[in-house]
């Protein structure tokens, strides 16, 4: 039987079946429980070879899509991971911490809001805690609402977009900074649409473009240390 993982020769032309997804909504934030086809986070083609081991990472928006397979992709590397994600999210988050305890790593389920500044302090401190140590952070949750018009996007949903993707960053990494030691990682999740905008998602792609420029900054302070 042919393993079907990133490190198994494949012809890329048939390696997937072809798909066509039935048309579906659901309201924010959404569960990968309800997604037709189910999503694929590496759960079995992702294996590792030991990148890395030992290290401690925090990922928000771990519950789901992007946040869930680096996840899991780290976990496989031999990483012990703190997962944040939203309290309602807890069904998919436990199927990502099944998944990472099964590879034989740490799982620590951390949910919560991180549009909560308190809460993005706190977060921090639990998972350095509970890893016993922090040395990578994936700033990944985020929010993406349709708005055709501008004068259909309301202050409250241009608000809520930039906590969730600019305010958390920028509150969560500060807080990580005294416990990343030289040699760590931090990892922001930005898009197409800081460089290409959807019309109809203008809060949302600037909030990716301040991510590229926090993330270019921060860059330079940090590389010297």
């Amino acid at each position: 039987m042919t393993q079907h993982d990133q490190l198994t020769f494949q012809n890329p032309v048939d390696r997937y079946a072809q798909i066509s997804p039935p048309k579906q909504d659901q309201p924010e934030p959404g569960f990968d429980e309800d997604i037709v086809p189910k999503a694929d986070h590496g759960e079995e083609s992702y294996r590792g070879t030991g990148r890395l081991e030992g290290r401690k990472a925090l990922i928000t928006g771990a519950d789901s899509g992007i946040g869930a397979a680096v996840a899991i992709a780290f976990a496989r590397e031999g990483a012990d991971v703190a997962l944040n994600y939203l309290p309602v999210e807890e069904e998919d988050a436990q199927h990502i911490i099944d998944v990472i305890r099964a590879t034989g790593r740490k799982a620590v389920a951390l949910p919560g809001d991180v549009r909560d500044e308190d809460f993005c302090t706190q977060l921090v401190e639990d998972a350095a805690r509970e890893l016993g140590g922090l040395d990578a952070l994936v700033n990944n949750a985020g929010k993406q609402e349709i708005a055709a018009d501008l004068s259909e996007l309301s202050d409250e949903q241009m608000r809520s977009t930039y906590e969730t993707n600019v305010y958390a960053m920028f509150r969560i990494t500060k807080a990580a900074l005294k416990h990343l030691p030289a040699g760590s990682t931090i990892v922001n999740t930005s898009s197409i649409q800081a460089y290409n905008p959807n019309p109809m998602l203008i809060d949302y792609a600037s909030t990716k473009s301040a991510m590229n420029n926090f993330s270019k900054g921060m860059g330079q302070q940090l590389a010297p240390k």
